[in-house]
């Protein structure tokens, strides 16, 4: 009886390792069966890469620090960037960021240009930003040209051409049109509304037809520029003998401009809107003490401003065009 118990108790235990080495075995099948087959070697990984610093991720992806100059007191400003929904300067990003050659800017404008403050403070920066190489160094002031002497190296050349009481139309003339192709540009902008402002007969259609004939007139000789198009700062006019008041028809020109880039797929700098606008553009800029005694030009400090605003909307816009690039 005792063998007899053993042997069941035996058989009891071996059915049991039995069961268990079945459940294991099911176990593993349905492991190996819910994955892929692990390849010999692992397959290379396309999409990352190694991990960079900050800073030399900043460098490896040609950004360029900018940081705000608006001041703190100026009421009711916008976000200092340039509008170029359609991208139309890309092909002027990318000579830029590349830099395989001289990179040529054209600024032409009326007196606010021809003053040779606002875009030299401009011209200065982008030789910190992109080397200053492809320039001979100069002081530039109002009794200098506002021409670049170039080098032929690779760099940023910037050409400031401005003409007191310039509006569109006057600057529409052969001289003129051959002065700035004759320059090469890559990037022609377009300074003007100050003078068109003061017209009491002011028309929105003309103006659209006004500067749709130069851009057209400068294609013909600048077929690889693009443009950008900057609106007016926002001025004074008289009233009466001795007061002045603010020119109520800088918002339709500003509000032209603006629908004219829009309409033709070219970028705009609203530097009107960004300082304040109807309401506070004219108000920021006296409160400050920035303007000239006619409160139409503006103090040194004033125009400096004003570039250090430019350059900060140029350089975030060619900093949003590097980010969409893989390098």
């Amino acid at each position: 009886m005792r063998k007899e118990k053993h042997t069941r108790q035996n058989n009891s235990l071996r059915l049991k390792y039995i069961i268990i080495l079945c459940i294991t075995i099911l176990q593993g099948y349905t492991v190996l069966s819910a994955q892929d087959v692990l390849p010999v070697k692992a397959r290379r990984d396309h999409n990352s890469g190694p991990v960079y610093s900050s800073a030399a991720m900043e460098k490896l992806m040609k950004f360029i620090s900018v940081s705000s100059s608006m001041p703190s007191y100026f009421k009711d400003t916008t976000e200092n960037v340039i509008i170029d929904p359609t991208g139309s300067l890309d092909s002027f990003w990318e000579k830029l960021s590349n830099m395989e050659s001289p990179v040529r800017i054209v600024h032409i404008g009326d007196s606010h240009v021809r003053g040779h403050v606002f875009p030299y403070v401009m011209r200065k920066l982008l030789e910190e930003d992109f080397g200053h190489e492809a320039v001979i160094d100069y002081s530039v002031n109002y009794n200098t040209t506002g021409l670049a002497q170039e080098t032929g190296k690779a760099g940023v050349v910037y050409h400031i051409l401005g003409v007191n009481g310039a509006t569109c139309e006057s600057f529409n003339n052969p001289e003129r049109i051959t002065e700035i192709t004759s320059l090469n540009p890559d990037l022609v902008i377009m300074s003007f509304g100050t003078n068109e402002a003061h017209g009491r007969n002011y028309r929105s259609a003309e103006h659209r037809i006004q500067m749709m004939n130069l851009i057209k007139e400068l294609k013909k000789g600048c077929i690889n520029s693009e443009f950008l198009i900057t609106t007016p700062p926002g001025a004074y006019v008289r009233s009466g003998r001795r007061n002045r008041i603010i020119n109520v028809r800088t918002p339709k020109v500003v509000e032209t401009e603006k629908n004219f880039a829009a309409d033709n797929k070219l970028a705009v700098w609203d530097l009107y809107d960004v300082v304040g606008g109807g309401k506070f553009a004219c108000k920021n800029w006296t409160s400050a003490g920035m303007y000239q005694r006619d409160k139409i030009h503006f103090t040194r400090e004033g125009y400096t401003l004003q570039g250090l605003l430019l350059h900060e909307a140029f350089i975030k816009a060619y900093n949003d065009y590097v980010a969409t690039k893989i390098y």
